[in-house]
């Protein structure tokens, strides 16, 4: 199995370190790190995907205009997963599967590209999706991104449904995911959307758990649990419940705290895990995923 981290659209919002950390200018560089792997028998699978073409031809009304205007997404076609498939050497109806971290609109803006796949969600992301509560979820869930809903296969990842599931490095009720092998793991992490889920893929060097928006800045789990002023103040706003993402948060710093914790852990929107995961993976198209013309920040120290 060959792992590729793509930043599928990444954003530059103003703010400089309060935003992502390490700035020193007034721009911040915030990643859209999503995952292609190929299989031996599954074909290919997409972890998230990122902006569309769509939303990069006709970024409003598809995109929420607010959202837009605060995180400065560099919309570019180019850094679609769609292209990114062909640069490859494949054809989109080579990915055969996608697996959701969960549906916000900077997650899943490349899922009507590719119209042939399953798409893997928790069920409760899928609930929630279609029956939108408010302004928060009306912008958050952009059904226009989605295509036809009949593809979906949701993964009932509430406790107390279906049996407990089983432990993933001592994370609860963790979910094998119907088509796909037991390489794959849909690991319950709510608080950021009512279905937030991370996606664990044992590669060529082992576990590693994509955290989807569980967390945004490395500092909250692999440091002092603190985000940058900005960037947490954004966090909250966007979340569901913030005391379940909190509670998310403790789970994982203890889950790297104890000795038999042998993964790789990894959010979407910190550049600084974007660059380490690239460089750690064994995938041989590692460096062209951060463009000659970005400033790459240094990978994060002490990354497994």
């Amino acid at each position: 199995m060959k792992i590729h981290h793509l930043d599928l659209g990444h954003a530059r919002p103003l703010g400089g370190r309060l935003m992502d950390g390490i700035s020193p200018g007034p721009v911040a560089r915030l990643s859209c790190h999503c995952l292609l792997i190929e299989t031996p028998a599954h074909g290919l699978v997409l972890v998230d995907t990122g902006f569309g073409l769509r939303d990069c031809a006709r970024p409003t009304p598809r995109l929420p205009a607010w959202n837009l205007a605060l995180l400065r997404p560099r919309l570019d076609p180019d850094r679609t997963a769609i292209r990114w498939v062909k640069r490859l050497g494949f054809k989109p109806t080579d990915v055969r599967h996608i697996v959701m971290t969960h549906l916000d609109f900077d997650h899943a803006g490349g899922l009507i590209d590719f119209p042939h796949a399953t798409v893997h969600l928790s069920a409760a992301e899928a609930d929630a999706a279609v029956n939108p509560r408010g302004f928060r979820d009306r912008t958050r869930w952009r059904p226009a991104q989605w295509g036809y809903r009949g593809r979906w296969q949701p993964v009932e990842t509430r406790l107390g449904r279906r049996g407990g599931g089983e432990r993933f490095f001592g994370l609860p009720n963790a979910r094998e995911i119907a088509d796909l092998p037991p390489e794959f793991l849909m690991v319950p992490l709510p608080g950021h959307s009512p279905g937030h889920v991370g996606v664990a893929v044992k590669g060529p060097r082992g576990w590693m758990l994509h955290a989807g928006d569980a967390y945004f800045n490395r500092a909250e789990v692999h440091g002092d649990g603190s985000a940058p002023p900005l960037l947490a103040g954004y966090e909250r706003l966007m979340a569901d419940d913030d005391r379940q993402q909190r509670d998310s948060q403790a789970r994982l710093r203890a889950m790297l705290r104890a000795p038999d914790s042998d993964l790789a852990v990894f959010c979407t929107h910190d550049a600084v895990e974007f660059v380490a995961m690239a460089a750690w993976s064994e995938s041989d198209y590692a460096p062209p995923m951060v463009a000659a013309n970005d400033a790459a920040p240094r990978p994060m120290a002490g990354i497994r």
